[in-house]
């Protein structure tokens, strides 16, 4: 399976030049940087990626060129979904034309609050139709309304629901790799879960913090692997304040600002998101270094 190495995903951003248009050499930059940084995954377009300020032609234009600069070395999920579940079913389809792209990741509907028999029906219809594995995104404190437990057990079984990105709490985590199948894609997507998602069993995690922190946190998936909690837990409490601090202002703006200073140049983010403040990335370097 194509996800059976993908452990560590990044949830990448989107690079912009200086006039916030799509950078496809700065794209191939950061692509390289990551890989060459234990990253075994991108999620591309999703929340830390900015997709909601995505035009449809530029999120198309954006996988493609993600797709042709991976050429298959890991795996590619697109972030496809939205609140309009035949919006998602058309774009999904569009999406699963382009050669490399493994998966799409489906947020549950924002804004509509549906209930748990929506949702199911709203995924259903995403995997019968969409052309393209499906890994369910819950996020709750985004979205609102949230998945739950049973719901995600029952869409399990679909054959092209392959996953979910699990944004809730721990004991929720655990039971929702107790309650689906050993094949089903459980990922934390919360950069402080990796060593307790890994330990109850989840498959890896989709990550933010993997920018610039992919060779600890590799590490800490494989001491953990071989048995050593001990130096595993000492990784990733020496993470835990530096992850923080890449959501101390709204994301994407932290992790842009310390690839940048880094000179893996990735633009700012797109309004509604504002570039951090000088006062603001003064406090951001000095608390990952």
């Amino acid at each position: 399976m194509k996800f059976d190495n993908a452990h560590l995903i990044t949830a990448m951003v989107t690079p912009f030049d200086d006039q916030q248009h799509l950078d496809f050499d700065r794209l191939a930059h950061l692509i390289d940087h990551l890989l060459s940084h234990h990253t075994t995954g991108i999620l591309v377009g999703g929340t830390t990626g900015e997709g909601p300020t995505l035009s449809t032609t530029e999120k198309l234009a954006l996988y493609r060129e993600t797709a042709r600069l991976v050429a298959g070395r890991v795996p590619i999920i697109a972030n496809t979904g939205s609140n309009n579940t035949a919006a998602t079913i058309d774009f999904t389809r569009q999406v699963s034309q382009i050669a490399g792209i493994d998966a799409a990741l489906v947020v549950v509907p924002p804004y509509n609050k549906p209930d748990q028999a929506g949702m199911i029906a709203h995924f259903t219809a995403i995997a019968d139709l969409g052309g393209l594995p499906i890994i369910i995104y819950n996020i709750p404190g985004r979205v609102v309304v949230k998945m739950a437990v049973e719901t995600i057990a029952k869409l399990a079984q679909h054959p092209d629901i392959i996953g979910i990105k699990q944004c809730t709490s721990t004991d929720e985590l655990a039971a929702v790799i107790d309650q689906t199948p050993a094949d089903f894609l459980v990922y934390t997507g919360e950069d402080a879960q990796t060593l307790t998602a890994q330990a109850y069993g989840a498959h890896g995690v989709i990550s933010v913090a993997s920018h610039l922190y992919g060779d600890a946190m590799s590490t800490i998936q494989t001491k953990l692997s071989q048995g050593d909690a001990r130096t595993a837990g000492q990784l990733q409490r020496q993470l835990l304040p530096k992850m923080a601090a890449l959501f101390s202002s709204p994301s994407p703006a932290p992790v842009k600002a310390a690839l940048n200073q880094q000179r893996i140049l990735v633009g700012d983010p797109r309004l509604p998101i504002l570039p951090l403040t000088t006062a603001q990335q003064q406090t951001l370097l000095a608390a990952l270094q």
